[in-house]
């Protein structure tokens, strides 16, 4: 017996597979540098500490809604409506066990088999294993350095054709750190409204921009989904709470797989959730403003070592840099820097074909580990 043909589609998460051997490496005494994996390296605001304890005492342990406690789901539209100025029915919101479950139930209604869903390459690495998941084609449209690897209008239009559903957009970006800005955001909802196409807006980063300001898919047109959550801007990883914003026609069959694949997300993770949103403000203002210092540091150690950045990127918390002047096998050369160096960094292949040849840093990490990090990146560097 093997395992179901459709696990023969899904390729290994590469960042993973870095993380796992930095955890050998340290379990036999070796000290390494973390720039490789997207986890901020803050602790949960304190107001989430305080009502995930009181959620406990006060015994509210049980099943929720299943579309998610309506508490969450009112505090997701009222700071849609503060942030964005845009008006989010609750009824629209699914609240999920992090921002993964939400894409697989968002696929999952949205894709029939061969059903083609245009992504920019590259991109999250789990982007197009949900794609292929649910038997549909993910359609890759190259992204470049010199335009900050942001869509051209021209390159969408080219892979359009009549099997897409949907183009995929995320803004602030992972692996490159890129904001899309406004005006080119509505030019690919302009395209998707001339396809009659869905725009999947990716905003897990939002609240992690430095120089301008982010902007909602919602704020350009209704004929969207949303996906968010609480890992990135809250730091709150291992309570897994996201959420996905649909449309109206959409949320029934969402409501019913997940009532049948996950029943509701984490009753206490949900009440902090919403706690997180009304209160966490002064705390995740902190977060920003120490990411932004690293982002400048680590810009700048990058550059001095000859490594390309030709546009800098002003959100997340991730630089995507050149380094085919060192090497065109990204992979092999994140393994001899984590061999040889003792830093770890995921390789460009990860995140699509175009991706390769660059290495994603990761600054979710303290300005004394990467000053340490870069050191010995720059040592590694100087040895070849």
């Amino acid at each position: 017996m093997k395992p179901a043909d459709r696990c023969e589609h899904i390729t290994p998460f590469i960042v993973m597979d870095i993380l796992e051997k930095i955890h050998k490496m340290e379990a036999a005494g070796i000290d390494v540098v973390h720039m490789e994996i997207g986890e901020p390296d803050f602790n949960v605001p304190e107001c989430v500490n305080r009502v995930s304890i009181d959620a406990f005492l006060g015994n509210e342990t049980h099943y929720t809604h299943s579309l998610g406690d309506i508490r969450l789901r009112e505090a997701i539209s009222a700071y849609h409506q503060t942030t964005y100025g845009t008006a989010i029915d609750p009824g629209q919101i699914l609240v999920t066990s992090g921002t993964s479950p939400a894409m697989l139930l968002l696929f999952s209604v949205l894709v029939n088999p061969g059903d083609e869903i245009i992504i920019s390459d590259p991109h999250y690495a789990c982007y197009a294993n949900f794609i292929r998941y649910v038997q549909g084609v993910p359609v890759t449209v190259p992204v470049y350095e010199d335009n900050g690897f942001i869509y051209t209008p021209e390159a969408i239009k080219g892979k359009i054709t009549p099997k897409n559903r949907a183009i995929f957009i995320n803004s602030p970006s992972n692996p490159t750190g890129n904001v899309i800005p406004k005006k080119r955001m509505q030019q690919i909802v302009d395209i998707a409204q001339a396809n009659n196409l869905y725009v999947i807006s990716d905003e897990i980063y939002h609240g992690l921009v430095y120089e301008g300001r982010e902007h909602s898919i919602y704020e350009f047109t209704d004929k969207a989904f949303v996906l968010n959550g609480f890992s990135k801007l809250f730091a709150m990883t291992g309570l897994r709470l996201g959420y996905l914003i649909a449309p109206p026609w959409f949320v029934r069959a969402l409501q019913i797989l997940q009532q049948n694949f996950f029943i509701c997300a984490n009753s206490v993770a949900q009440l902090a959730g919403a706690v997180a949103l009304k209160d966490a403000h002064k705390e995740t203002q902190a977060m920003r403003e120490t990411y932004n210092k690293r982002r400048i540091y680590v810009i700048e150690r990058l550059k001095h070592m000859g490594l390309g950045i030709t546009v800098e990127p002003t959100g997340a918390f991730y630089v995507f840099a050149n380094a085919k002047h060192i090497s065109t096998d990204s992979y092999a050369l994140a393994f001899d820097i984590l061999e040889k160096a003792h830093v770890g960094v995921t390789p460009g292949i990860d995140f699509g074909a175009n991706g390769e040849g660059y290495l994603r840093f990761s600054y979710a990490n303290s300005m004394e580990n990467l000053e340490m990090g870069l050191d010995r990146m720059e040592g590694y560097l100087k040895g070849l």
